[in-house]
């Protein structure tokens, strides 16, 4: 019986999140900077904190760091409660936004740095600084200075940095912002392929929410100090749970409308003069009354005008985008006064040119007020 209950508390442990947040908070000068939390992260999941600046979502990395202390609340790493333990002995790797690389040290020492602090004999210090190295692709460069690098062998030095102590988490906080975009795709790459195959628990700050869709196992999408929805890249871009969500996560067309009947997921509204039937992904739809009719670009294609259950609108602007064009139109029904279609690249039409709306039967949704 022992035996048995010493293997079950085994396997719970083996089980258990990478972490675990229970109704954690953080206010500072009595503003609130974080509401109560809750979540797990998997074990060997990449899960990104996405926001806009000033959400919490650096608030809460801190708090997992440990450079912050929570008002309220519990964290757990692998299961042992940490919310009183200091940084650096919560078993983490950071890469902060600047790097914080030291100039007057080599490429070696400052990826052996955390090591060092640890005392690990030099022998296997050496060893895992080369191995640290050849991950990032940098093992020609161990003898130079930060200054010498690029911006982006510059990023990889501060990652090797972060995984040569063999963390059981690695945290990372907008590190890829000051690289140029093509840069900054190659190293979404590397970041990704590199995880994956250490199988390593990733917590990823951003405000970009390409990067997000493209990096993430599940997104946790923030605003006013809480998360609004979490979930795997598809189901926060195909089926937001509220108007911010939708509105933050990809293009999107938000008409004001009249929900007059629903069932099931099948709405009747009305759009200005016109009447449109549409089938939600939602489950369950707001009562009936002023609504906001959530559509994707994609969804949306282009009609005669006058053509019944159509928008009205006229074309403001066409960008040509290669594979497709953007027609960006105005639109009394639309938030802003403004919608956006994807056409085929060689549809032709005039700025001032009137058309009309027409909306796919599904992939909407129909938010509410309180949404």
């Amino acid at each position: 019986m022992l035996i048995d209950t010493a293997q079950a508390s085994a396997q719970q442990t083996a089980d258990a999140p990478a972490v675990r947040v229970e109704g954690v908070s953080k206010s500072f000068a009595g503003s609130v900077a974080l509401e109560p939390i809750s979540m797990r992260i998997e074990r060997g999941e990449f899960l990104t904190l996405l926001g806009p600046s000033g959400c919490g979502k650096t608030t809460l990395l801190n708090l997992i760091a440990g450079f912050l202390e929570a008002d309220q609340g519990e964290l757990y790493i692998h299961d042992k409660p940490v919310t009183r333990v200091p940084p650096y002995q919560r078993e983490i790797g950071i890469v902060f936004q600047n790097y914080a690389l030291f100039p007057h040290m080599s490429v070696a020492r400052n990826v052996g740095y955390g090591l060092r602090t640890r005392g690990v004999p030099k022998a296997e210090a050496e060893r895992r600084v080369r191995e640290a190295l050849a991950l990032v692709k940098l093992e020609d460069f161990a003898d130079r200075r930060p200054r010498q690098l690029s911006g982006g062998q510059q990023q990889r030095v501060a990652l090797a940095r972060a995984l040569v102590i063999r963390p059981r988490v690695l945290l990372l906080d907008e590190p890829f912002s000051a690289l140029d975009r093509n840069l900054r795709a190659a190293m979404q790459v590397e970041l990704r392929e590199i995880q994956t195959s250490l199988g390593l628990t990733t917590v990823f700050v951003t405000h970009d929410q390409g990067e997000a869709l493209s990096m993430s196992d599940r997104i946790a999408v923030m605003s006013r100090a809480t998360i609004r929805q979490i979930g795997t890249p598809s189901e926060i871009y195909d089926h937001p749970q509220n108007h911010f969500v939708a509105s933050f996560v990809g293009d999107a067309n938000m008409f004001r409308a009249t929900l007059l009947e629903a069932e099931g997921s099948d709405a009747r509204l009305k759009l200005g003069e016109t009447e449109a039937r549409i089938t939600s992904f939602q489950t369950d739809l707001p009562a009936p009354g002023p609504v906001t009719l959530f559509v994707r670009p994609e969804h949306c294609h282009l009609a005669e005008p006058g053509t019944p259950g159509t928008i009205p609108a006229t074309v403001a602007l066409s960008v040509y985008q290669g594979s497709h064009t953007e027609l960006h139109v105005d639109c009394p029904l639309a938030e802003g006064g403004r919608a956006m279609l994807r056409v085929p690249s060689r549809t032709s039409v005039a700025p001032g040119e009137p058309l009309a709306i027409g909306l796919a039967e599904s992939g909407a949704a129909v938010f509410g007020a309180e949404d």
